[in-house]
């Protein structure tokens, strides 16, 4: 039998490579974690969904704040934001989270981290510090980049990415920002509270691509109500340095040439999976234009090598990541054959209302060309969100032919908070009656969700054929009242 100098060996320090190493080394086995940036956390910690949630929730007081009128409180003089203070704000809930993604507390756990650019040699060992080393297993945990496209001008013209969007010295007095995914919308809605005139410029037709188109829908018109400016349906030809400024042409849904002015250009224009340098060709390990190509068990074509997380190109979330980081613990360490189900998988875009999703939805059934039913439920119909000023969005709850739960969307307050009871509900199969019949305290948003389910089962307890079983077996006499 070979001999190797680690069990398992993970490239990368992000959600999926931390939850690897994590798992792996406190069950035993001798355990190397590889990264290439000074510290450990990955693009979430550093650069995604830490900084940026961070960011959306000053905006969001900034927000409140200017519009404390409608709370029936008196209308208060707000400075403008002094950017370096909210730059501030957010290292420093960095710098806190960071403790739990440290060298030290993977060492306590019994990984070795070690910082460097690691290329494979052979499918057994990697090149780290002019040293081979190797390991049984290997995890490709690169994670992904941010994706910039090949527009006329843009290699000489400054712009921003997530990397750079969160650091800034000052606000921008404005922004165009490209694409209109959930980072882009996000930070478009942040900046615009906290004082930008920002430009959305989408090439389809729909902001938030992969969500049905009525959510979606509802999510611009409310930024569009709070000031962002959206251009659908264009097509960017070229951008330019102009100094002070940058400019974006593009050919808007008339046909006519459109010139945007900007002081800063944010490209969020999707990902591009890291597997640069790392020599995967070399070792036969087969990639594509997404990222490494992996099966159900997070097994590349090497059966040994596994990838999780955005290099993979599936589904590019943290929480995806760790799940799939438990899937390579389940296969290489317990040596169990696990599969990864993303049937309800959850996520979440973080504007304000969120929007989350679980499962199908729409668009997705009508693919797979299943039948389905719809079944919603209105926030203006919950008496908290009203409570709370917050009246706008809707849950939707998507049943197959069979009267089964295909998926849920929520459009409202809290939507991601509220998802987490039908993640339950989903994954463990309970019945809708059983969440139509269990108590929710009131007055609050979870309710919503019970009020879907009710009011699938409402039509069938409240027929006509019930009300007439009842009265012919128990007598009742029937309505009371009858409006004029």
């Amino acid at each position: 039998m070979a001999e190797f100098d680690y069990d398992i060996g993970i490239i990368g320090g992000g959600a999926g490579g931390l939850t690897v190493a994590a798992g792996a080394a406190q069950l035993g086995a001798k355990t190397l974690l590889v990264e290439k940036e000074p510290l450990l956390g990955g693009d979430c910690l550093h650069y995604g969904c830490v900084p940026s949630k961070t960011l959306i929730k000053t905006a969001h007081v900034y927000h409140l704040m200017k519009n404390a009128q409608e709370f029936g409180l008196p209308a208060p003089e707000i400075p403008p934001v002094d950017f370096q203070q909210v730059a501030k704000r957010i290292q420093s809930v960095i710098t806190a989270i960071q403790k739990h993604d440290s060298e030290e507390r993977f060492c306590s756990l019994g990984a070795k981290v070690v910082f460097g650019e690691a290329t494979f040699l052979d499918e057994h060992a990697v090149q780290l510090h002019g040293k081979g080393i190797t390991a049984k297993n290997w995890v490709i945990a690169t994670g992904s980049s941010p994706g910039i496209p090949p527009i006329e001008g843009l290699d000489g013209t400054p712009y921003i990415t997530n990397k750079e969007i969160f650091s800034l010295d000052r606000l921008p007095e404005s922004m165009v920002v490209l694409g209109a995914g959930p980072i882009a919308i996000e930070m478009a809605q942040a900046f615009c509270r906290l004082g930008s005139k920002v430009h959305v410029v989408q090439r389809s037709g729909q902001i938030l691509s992969r969500e049905d188109r009525d959510m979606a829908d509802e999510v611009m018109e409310l930024l569009r109500k709070e000031g962002v400016i959206f251009h659908l349906n264009a097509s960017v030809k070229r951008t330019k340095d102009l100094g002070n400024a940058r400019e974006v042409t593009f050919e808007n849904e008339e046909g006519e040439t459109v010139h945007l002015k900007a002081e800063r250009i944010l490209v969020a224009l999707g990902r591009t999976p890291n597997v640069d340098d790392l020599n995967l060709d070399g070792i036969g390990v087969k990639t594509n234009s997404r990222g490494v190509i992996v099966d159900n068990r997070m097994r590349t074509n090497q059966k040994h090598i596994y990838a999780v997380g955005d290099v993979t190109g599936a589904y590019q979330f943290t929480h995806a990541a760790g799940y799939e980081g438990g899937i390579v613990v389940g296969n290489a360490i317990f040596h169990l054959p696990r599969k990864a189900d993303y049937t309800f998988l959850p996520w979440c875009t973080y504007t304000d209302p969120e929007l989350a999703s679980i499962g199908m939805n729409e668009k997705r059934a009508e693919e797979a060309g299943l039948e389905y039913s719809v079944w919603t439920e209105a926030f203006e119909d919950n008496d908290r969100s009203l409570a709370e000023g917050q009246k706008a969005g809707k849950i939707k709850m998507i049943l197959d032919d069979k009267e089964k739960p295909l998926g849920v969307q929520i459009l409202g307050p809290q939507a991601g908070e509220l998802l987490s009871e039908w993640v339950g509900v989903l994954n463990g199969k309970v019945k809708l009656s059983t969440l139509a019949s269990a108590v929710h305290p009131y007055p609050t948003l979870g309710e919503i969700n019970k009020r879907v389910a009710g009011t699938y089962f409402s039509p069938k307890i409240f027929s006509d054929k019930v009300r007439k079983g009842l009265k012919f077996f128990f007598h009742l006499k029937g309505r009371a009242c009858e409006q004029k």
